[in-house]
């Protein structure tokens, strides 16, 4: 059976009767769904809904880390995490939107790129899909191409200082810490 299936059958699945995009904005929507809960209330719920996205653990042929540091206006500081970004409509390759959003985030290329894992970050709020990949022997090619609202500045860290920083806390981004813990756990 399906996870599709499985949705549609299963005791605690909600029917939407009805489906809008309340506000859209560069990135994202607002959607709302007239939903008929498994007692038979009606109700609306409403999520974010935007792309896929790719998230990269870029690492040098030394293997350090490529790490971002980008203004976040929603809490107001720069955070330091990985090169991540939106997949486009044309991207039949998730790997391909992995090595383009590592190269304009950070003017470097991958030497190979291998899938690590892909979470819904927080699917009781929004749809989002992220797709995890380590990038290996990369190497600063090009100067970066960054979209008219990103701020970021690149740093090389060491591994296990980075890992260190997701586990004490200093370094907050989730993508972050999802993409070095599961390599950590899996992969190392």
């Amino acid at each position: 059976m399906t996870d599709e299936t499985r949705a549609e059958t299963d005791e605690l699945a909600w029917e939407t009767a009805d489906s809008a995009v309340d506000y859209s904005c560069p990135g994202f929507d607002v959607r709302r769904d007239d939903v008929v809960l498994p007692d038979g209330t009606e109700s609306e719920f409403h999520y974010v809904e935007e792309p896929p996205a790719v998230v990269v653990l870029p690492f040098t042929p030394d293997g350090d880390v490529v790490v971002i540091e980008e203004w976040r206006q929603a809490v107001g500081r720069v955070s330091r995490g990985l090169p991540a970004g939106t997949v486009e409509p044309d991207d039949a390759d998730l790997s391909v939107a992995a090595r383009r959003e590592l190269a304009e985030e950070t003017g470097y290329e991958a030497g190979e790129v291998s899938h690590l894992c892909t979470v819904e970050p927080a699917n009781g709020l929004l749809n989002s899909v992220h797709h995890f990949f380590v990038a290996r022997d990369c190497e600063p090619t090009a100067e970066q191409e960054l979209d008219f609202n990103e701020s970021i500045r690149v740093t090389v860290e060491d591994y296990d200082d980075v890992l260190a920083a997701a586990v004490d806390g200093r370094l907050r981004d989730g993508r972050a810490v999802v993409g070095l813990t599961r390599y950590e756990l899996t992969e190392r």
